[in-house]
């Protein structure tokens, strides 16, 4: 199943990758890295997530990389009036109402798709928390899809994807490898 987004709109999307590199240009961003394109599935990790403005870098970073990327939500937010809205930004529906959870549903929703690009704040809010959610790393270990390691880095006007990680299905083991990585953001 594939849906028509913002990321795959032939008239939206060039509109907007020129609109986004523009943007971060202007304002002094440098993007780096990227998802290669044969990696079709993958969950990408949007990391550090402090502010609001982390969701429009986000995008215009996907946009500059020519990635397209998806976000799933409770499916009472994909209601009218802003239900197609939400879908031709990215959304995904998952419907909680059963006895599936979020992750579960998540996982089945990898099969539904030939390419799918999930993007998840692993804090799970905007504030400072001490540790992460682990969602993220069960839905990616559950579909079989890599971790695509996202982040925005206000200080140095940097964005992009650092590195792309298999999950061995050891959380612990694996998460010594990830916060690694994000430690340099820690401070931001």
């Amino acid at each position: 199943m594939q849906t028509r987004t913002m990321f795959n709109s032939p008239i939206a999307r060039p509109l907007l990758r020129g609109l986004s590199q523009f943007l971060l240009k202007l304002f002094g961003w440098k993007v780096t890295g990227g998802i290669p394109k044969e990696l079709q599935k993958c969950v990408i990790i949007a990391a550090p997530h402090t502010t609001n403005w982390d969701m429009p870098v986000s995008l215009m970073v996907a946009f500059s990389l020519d990635t397209s990327l998806h976000w799933v939500g409770k499916s009472s937010i994909f209601r009218f009036p802003f239900g197609g809205l939400m879908r031709w930004m990215g959304g995904i529906p998952v419907d909680r109402s059963q006895s599936n959870n979020m992750v579960a549903a998540t996982v089945a929703t990898f099969a539904q798709y030939s390419e799918l690009r999930i993007m998840m704040a692993p804090e799970g809010t905007r504030a400072k928390v001490r540790a992460w959610k682990s969602g993220f790393y069960h839905i990616a270990h559950g579909a079989g899809v890599p971790l695509a390691l996202g982040f925005v880095d206000y200080k140095n006007r940097c964005a992009g994807i650092g590195k792309i990680i298999n999950t061995s299905g050891s959380y612990d083991a694996d998460m010594v490898e990830i916060r690694e990585f994000y430690r340099p953001f820690e401070e931001l």
